[in-house]
């Protein structure tokens, strides 16, 4: 079937370039369907329960999305020119459509400037903007009151923030809400079958819609925030703002690193290959099967995240490495028969390549495929994206470089190249004269990687995925360590049934005021505020947690405004109920829900905390917050981002775990069925694992935690290595074929696959080497493990594989008879 495959694009070579360039234009129309998500829903697990517990949270508090703006003036922060400006830049950011109020220290509540009864203070609450405040006052306050301090002043009253709340997004929680309507239907109709299509199809339209809108927004925002760089430095964050940049980070680098990769592959083909035939037709084969994949992920609407942005770079390693293989076999027999057509030197190039390019892109996939065990949406895109290009680019290089070349007249390849740089002839060598030396190397260099992986962490903040010297670097840094933190983290307190009965049962004064008042007022019981205080008070111990607002915050107020004395319960109802709505909107509703019984305390994490281990961090506060509650008068849950982002990291690790052995059995499988010998198959096995663990122990031992983004490199290591094995033993037992002599079929396999391998792998090398000169983390760890990923896998297959070989003989020292 193949054979007649290959022999009708060799007769018809144009029609077949024709007939796929038709396909890939077809496709093509599909690459500006594709779109790239970065926001903070696809940093979550599929089906997380604390994902609907935190949307819950987030429907009954309010406190939609913001965004922040630290601004440092170069006067004092109450001086006139200062206020003037905060002022005017308040007022032109309120002017945005997408921001719904802007709260600064110009219009927060002067609860203790000066401090008054609580009856007297409800009467009429100053700010900074009342022309009778007291500045000294208002100072002290900004610096000392809980409400404030490290929160909307720095400690040392030279930055503050000012928290653009944006506009709620309606639409987009209507059309979600119908949605889950319709997904909860047991026995939907096909009406309604259609109607759940027809309102995803809405959701996203309207989501790429939103997405613009908040593009433009944030641009808007930093060009007015420019007119007010004279009077002091300004820097913007927030969720939105990282997740935007993100974008722009990702659609930069696609773009520069994209161009610069492929002149770089170019050159290195020239220098490898001097002819233009050799140069043209990998990157043309390149650029097709992009342009198929793009354009197939667009038509199927497969959307491309932060962690799969690098799936272009990744199917350009596997296209290269597949066209090497084909254009090394090409020149080996164009060399060898000198004398036999173009047609059917490419004919036999494409028959003898076949077998093993097959085996070796199903053995990618299954590197690839075993991302979607892992839970996580965009980990899981990512392998049926690669799955689905690996295997695009298989089929594009065999009938593009079948056709193309049979189109060529045919011309002696030149092979300076390899009589200069004769690396393979070096290996076989060393595999020959020190065996010995390389088994005991590869061990050493294996238990070195497994000591370093054991030292791998789950660990990674989204501070650390920009350079320090970057703008969005510096105003995280900012906003995090002088403004109380960057990382939502709530908790929150569900007072049970059994606590309010106690209550009326222990509180004569209670029983009585519940009778004369509202249920509302009724709630603030000497219980609850003695439980509040006492998380509030827990949470703003802990040296990993900045800002921690709630009614503790409010009680500590109180408590100065009380003359030292707690409020009681009457004062609080008084404070609850005659509190002006756009103050209570502020300092009381966002913590405290009487219908549901129920306190939330708001934190956020110092996300650029040295040593900051977020899964011991959330066992510790769920251990302590438990013991504080004493009994069982209440219950608490933790919900917010930084929930969610560590299950999202504690699961990456556990799939990597469960996929790693599961690819180990699969390759395994695949080995033994291609080779047909157990020993074969272990020997693959081992020679693959071994360059693998250094790529993890090195990462263990440099520091490199295990994120969203590193935990691609398990499958690049696969993809990669996988290859080379299968072609290196394929070539192996076709030359042990001739005398059966181990050593001499070792030398003849370096001497022709070996250079596919090598100059596959130093193509590779030098292309992703510019990788390492980005503004964006992630891409300079990718660059960079992808080089040693690549360097190792070379080194496994040209030393370690055939030393084994040799070792264990695996196929008999003769034919079977």
């Amino acid at each position: 079937m193949l054979l007649r495959l290959f022999r009708a694009i060799i007769t018809y070579p144009f029609i077949s370039v024709v007939l796929v360039t038709l396909c890939v234009g077809f496709l093509g129309i599909y690459t500006s369907h594709l779109q790239i998500d970065a926001s903070s829903k696809t940093l979550m697990l599929e089906d997380d329960e604390d994902l609907l517990f935190t949307n819950a949270v987030g429907e009954r508090y309010g406190g939609g999305d913001f965004l922040v703006i630290a601004f440092k003036p170069h006067e004092d922060l109450l001086a006139p020119q200062t206020l003037n400006a905060l002022k005017n830049l308040s007022d032109e950011l309120s002017a945005l459509n997408r921001i719904a109020s802007v709260v600064s220290i110009l219009n927060v509540p002067l609860l203790q400037s000066p401090v008054l009864p609580v009856r007297e203070l409800v009467k009429r609450i100053p700010t900074l903007e009342d022309e009778r405040v007291d500045y000294a006052l208002a100072k002290e306050e900004f610096l000392h009151s809980p409400l404030y301090k490290d929160n909307l002043v720095s400690a040392d009253f030279t930055t503050t923030a000012l928290l653009l709340n944006l506009t709620p997004d309606l639409r987009y929680t209507q059309l979600e809400k119908h949605k889950k309507a319709l997904e909860a239907l047991e026995h939907p109709t096909s009406v309604q079958r259609q109607e759940l299509k027809q309102t995803l199809q809405n959701i996203k339209f309207h989501r790429d819609a939103q997405r613009e809108i908040e593009h433009q927004s944030i641009k808007q925002i930093r060009a007015i925030m420019e007119d007010y760089a004279p009077y002091g430095s300004l820097f913007l964050g927030g969720v939105n703002m990282i997740a935007d940049d993100l974008i722009t980070y990702v659609k930069h680098d696609v773009l520069f690193y994209g161009v610069s990769l492929l002149l770089l592959l170019s050159l290195t083909l020239w220098a490898i290959f001097r002819q233009l035939r050799f140069v043209a037709l990998p990157l043309l084969i390149c650029l097709y099967s992009v342009l198929a994949s793009t354009g197939i992920l667009g038509y199927f609407g497969w959307e491309v995240t932060v962690i799969s942005s690098n799936f272009i770079s990744l199917q350009l390693i596997i296209t290269v490495s597949i066209v090497l293989h084909l254009v090394v076999r090409y020149r080996e027999l164009a060399l060898r028969y000198t004398k036999t057509s173009q047609q059917r030197l490419v004919f036999v190039t494409l028959a003898s390549k076949a077998t093993p390019s097959f085996f070796a892109i199903i053995t990618t996939i299954a590197g690839f495929g075993s991302l979607i065990f892992s839970n996580i949406r965009p980990i899981i895109t990512l392998g049926w994206m690669m799955s689905v290009s690996i295997g695009t680019s298989l089929v594009i290089a065999f009938v593009l470089f079948g056709a193309i070349l049979a189109l060529l007249p045919k011309k002696r390849p030149v092979s300076t190249f390899e009589t200069r740089f004769a690396l393979t002839h070096w290996c076989a060598n060393l595999v020959k004269t020190r065996g010995n030396a390389i088994l005991l190397l590869s061990g050493f260099i294996f238990l070195l990687g497994v000591s370093g992986a054991s030292r791998l962490e789950v660990e990674n903040s989204f501070i650390n995925y920009f350079k320090s010297s970057t703008e969005i670097y510096k105003g995280m840094e900012i906003i995090d360590q002088k403004l109380g933190g960057t990382t939502p983290l709530d908790v929150l307190i569900t007072f049970t049934q059994k606590e309010e009965l106690e209550i009326e049962a222990l509180d004569d004064f209670e029983a009585e005021f519940a009778q004369k008042q509202s249920k509302e007022e009724y709630w603030f019981s000497a219980r609850k505020m003695q439980i509040v205080e006492r998380i509030h008070t827990y949470l703003d111990a802990q040296p990993e947690i900045g800002s921690v607002q709630s009614l503790g915050t409010l009680l500590s107020v109180g408590k100065i405004l009380n003359e030292g004395k707690q409020l009681d319960s009457f004062q609080l109802a008084l404070l609850y109920n005659e509190l002006p709505p756009r103050f209570r909107g502020l300092i009381l509703d966002p913590y405290l829900s009487i219908e549901h019984n129920q306190v939330r305390f708001s934190t956020r994490v110092i996300d650029s905390q040295e040593g900051l281990r977020r899964d011991a961090l959330l066992a510790r506060i769920n251990h302590d917050i438990d013991a504080l509650l004493e009994d069982d008068t209440a219950t608490h849950r933790l919900s917010g981002l930084m929930v969610l982002y560590n299950n999202m990291l504690q699961s990456l690790y556990e799939s990597q775990i469960t996929t790693l052995g599961f690819v180990a059995l699969v390759l395994l499988g695949m080995f033994w069925l291609l080779f047909g010998s157990l020993k074969v198959a272990l020997i693959a096995i081992v020679s693959n694992i071994i360059p693998m663990s250094i790529v993890f122990g090195l990462m263990g031992w440099a520091g490199l935690p295990l994120d969203m983004m590193t935990i691609t490199i398990a499958a690049i290591s696969i993809g990669i290595g996988v290859d080379d094995t299968i072609h290196y033993l394929h070539r192996f037992r076709e030359e042990l074929a001739h005398d059966w002599n181990y050593e001499a079929a070792m030398e003849r396999s370096h001497q022709s696959i070996g250079y596919a391998m090598y100059y596959t792998s130093f193509a590779i090398i030098l292309g992703f080497s510019i990788l390492v000169v980005s503004n964006f983390i992630p891409t300079i760890y990718f660059g960079l493990l992808t080089v040693l990923v690549m360097a190792m896998v070379l080194l496994g297959a040209l030393l370690l594989l055939p030393r084994l070989l040799i070792v264990f003989r695996p196929w008999g020292t003769q034919p079977y008879m």
